[in-house]
């Protein structure tokens, strides 16, 4: 049996999902994790190229993965889109994932460390969370709160009172909110 090369993740606020291939192609695994086992989850794999979907947390991950010693590879999602190859969810994203990171034209997006990340919140809270510089008022303000959160792998939920609570254990988070 062959050894994974490239490991496509599709991540998520709670559930994420794997898809293993070995250099040629062939699936070794697909395989559904919690966000609590991601990190003990690719501490057993050997060091291989890991590829994400560039999106809000995929830059904590990434940092985290590369701590492991593994390779990560950060694709945006519009290149990932062509290689989907049936109705859109967790495991065929994870598998278009996989398999666009093997492409030698693949083009890849920088891994931000945490003062890149903590600037590009900055600027979004500034510009009202659109990039047009003005308030979106169509972003609810718990949704805000939630993504800006999960910049920082910080899973919240959308609610004003759910966000309170999820947020009580990060000192920081819950003094900045003070909902």
């Amino acid at each position: 049996m062959g050894q994974v090369s490239t490991i496509g993740l599709d991540i998520a606020k709670w559930v994420f999902q794997a898809h293993g291939a070995a250099a040629t192609g062939r699936v070794m695994f697909r395989k559904r994790l919690v966000r609590a086992k991601v990190l003990e989850f690719f501490a057993g794999q050997p060091p291989c190229l890991v590829a994400l979907e560039a999106c809000g947390g995929a830059h904590y991950w990434a940092r985290e993965l590369g701590k492991l010693g593994h390779t990560v590879r950060l694709i945006p999602p519009a290149y990932v889109k062509p290689f989907v190859k049936r109705q859109k969810n967790d495991v065929a994203d994870a598998e278009a994932i996989c398999e666009a990171a093997q492409r030698p034209g693949m083009r890849f997006v920088p891994v931000k460390d945490e003062a890149q990340q903590a600037n590009t919140v900055v600027f979004q809270a500034r510009a009202g969370g659109g990039s047009q510089g003005r308030w979106r008022l169509d972003i609810p303000t718990g949704s805000r709160i939630s993504r800006t959160g999960g910049e920082g792998s910080i899973a919240l939920p959308c609610k004003r009172p759910a966000i309170r609570i999820a947020a009580a254990p990060h000192k920081a988070l819950d003094t900045a909110l003070r909902l």
